[in-house]
C-alpha cells in the first residue's frame, strides 16, 4: 500500500522527527493506591484540547498513544491533527513531545482514533475525518512497518452523513472480520442534529471494503439523544455486546449473534450513567471484562448529569453483570469521559479526559496505570 507519511528516527528509545524525551515540560503525575495517574496532555497556548486518543504495542516494547491536538478551538468542530507519543516502560512514564502522526486532512479537523493490530500483523489506524457539521466519516490507513509509516485512506463508513465513532472503539473478530460501531446523526430526510441512531460498518477483507449491517438500532420512543457512541466487545460465545450511551440515564445493550449483521432490540441495563460513553474490552490476564463508566448508582443528586465519578468493574459472567467497582476519580468537580483501554503485561493503561474546576471539559488527557490486581482487591 502506497506510503502516505513517513515519521523518521522511530527506533527504541527516540520518539520521531519532531521531537525526543526530554525537551518538554514533564507532566504532572499522582501516586496514590496502587495507581499512577500522569497528567501527561494539558491544553496550552495555540492547543486549547487533548483528548480521544488509543494506545497500540509496538514489537520493540514500546507503547504509542496517538491523540487528537487541538489548535483551532476546544469545541468538536475546532481544527485538530493526531499526533502520538511513545512509552518505553509500559506506560508508566511518557516522552515530552508529539510526533506528528496525521496532519489535518479534513475541512475541520481528524479525530476519535482506534489503533488496532490486525490478525495480519498490520497496524490499523482508524479515525473521524470532518468536513461540516453534515460530513463526518470514518477512515481507515494501514501500516506494515510499526507506525512509522501509513497508507492511503479508506473509506469504512460509506454513504453520505455525519457518523460518530468513538476512539478505541474499532475490534477484529475471531474470524478475522472488522467491525466498526457507529452512530449516524445526519441523514437524508432529516434536518438538524438527529438523535444518534446505532449500526455497525464490517470488513471481511481486511479492511479493503466496507458494508453497513443489516440491523440499525433505535433509542426507545421520546429520546432526544438517541444511540450514541456504542462500544463493542466480543464474547466467549462468539456473539458481540454492544453498549450505548443514552438520556434514559443508563447504558443501553443489544448483542449480535451473527458477527454484528444483526442485533437484539436494545434494552436497558443496571448501567446508570449521565449521556457518556462506557468503554469494555476483555483482560487477558484472567478472561474477564473490564468496563469503565460514569457510573451514578448511588450518588448525591447534585452529581446528576455529570461525567464524574468514574469507575471500573469486572463481568465474570461475560456482561450480564458487573461487580467490585473501584473509583478511579471523584471529583465532583471532574469531567472524565472517553476512555481508552490497553493491557501491558499484568498492568491496565487507561487513558481519558480528566478535568476539575479551571479547565474546560474536554481539554486535558490523562493516563492512568495500574496492576490487573487491583480490580480484584477488596
Amino acid at each position: 500500500m502506497a506510503s502516505y507519511l513517513y515519521i523518521s528516527g522511530l527506533s527504541a528509545g527516540t520518539v520521531g522527527a519532531l521531537g525526543a524525551p526530554g525537551q518538554g515540560a514533564p507532566p504532572a503525575v499522582v501516586e496514590e493506591e496502587g495507581l499512577i495517574k500522569t497528567r501527561l496532555l494539558p491544553p496550552g497556548p495555540g492547543n486549547p484540547r487533548n483528548s480521544e486518543g488509543a494506545f497500540i504495542q509496538l514489537n520493540d516494547g514500546r507503547v504509542l498513544f496517538v491523540y487528537t491536538h487541538f489548535t483551532g478551538g476546544g469545541w468538536d468542530h475546532a481544527a485538530a491533527h493526531l499526533a502520538g507519543r511513545f512509552s518505553s516502560d509500559g506506560g508508566r512514564t511518557w516522552c515530552l513531545d508529539d510526533v506528528l502522526i496525521l496532519p489535518n486532512e479534513g475541512e475541520m479537523n481528524v479525530m476519535s482514533v482506534s489503533l488496532l493490530r490486525l490478525q495480519s500483523g498490520a497496524i490499523a489506524l482508524f479515525y473521524l475525518r470532518k468536513n461540516s457539521e453534515r460530513d463526518c466519516h470514518l477512515y481507515m490507513r494501514l501500516s506494515t512497518d510499526e507506525a512509522r509509516s501509513w497508507g492511503e485512506p479508506v473509506l469504512c463508513t460509506p454513504g453520505p452523513g455525519y457518523y460518530v465513532v468513538n476512539n478505541d472503539r474499532v475490534i477484529q473478530l475471531r474470524s478475522g472480520r472488522l467491525v466498526v460501531p457507529a452512530s449516524l446523526h445526519m441523514r437524508e430526510g432529516v434536518s438538524g442534529f438527529a438523535p444518534g441512531v446505532a449500526m455497525c460498518y464490517l470488513s471481511d477483507d481486511g479492511g479493503e471494503t466496507w458494508r453497513r449491517s443489516e440491523t440499525i438500532l433505535h433509542a426507545p420512543e421520546g429520546s432526544q439523544s438517541g444511540l450514541q457512541e456504542p462500544g463493542i466487545v466480543e464474547l466467549r460465545d462468539g456473539r458481540v455486546m454492544m453498549l450505548c450511551r443514552t438520556d434514559q440515564g443508563c447504558q443501553m445493550r443489544s448483542w449480535s449473534s451473527d458477527g454484528g449483521e444483526s442485533w437484539t432490540p436494545p434494552e436497558r441495563t443496571e448501567l446508570l450513567s449521565p449521556v457518556s460513553p462506557a468503554t469494555v474490552k476483555r483482560i487477558p490476564k484472567t478472561g474477564d471484562l473490564l468496563l469503565v463508566w460514569n457510573d451514578h448508582r448511588d450518588i448525591d443528586p447534585a452529581l446528576q448529569g455529570k461525567r464524574t465519578p468514574l469507575r471500573a468493574a469486572i463481568s465474570r459472567d461475560e456482561g450480564v453483570s458487573w461487580e467490585n467497582a473501584k473509583t478511579l476519580e471523584e471529583d465532583p468537580e471532574g469531567w472524565f469521559c472517553y476512555t481508552a483501554m490497553e493491557f501491558v503485561g499484568d498492568q491496565v493503561l487507561l487513558a481519558y479526559c480528566a478535568t476539575t474546576t479551571g479547565l474546560p471539559h474536554l481539554s486535558r488527557t490523562q493516563i492512568t496505570r495500574f496492576p490487573v490486581e487491583w480490580l480484584y482487591t477488596p
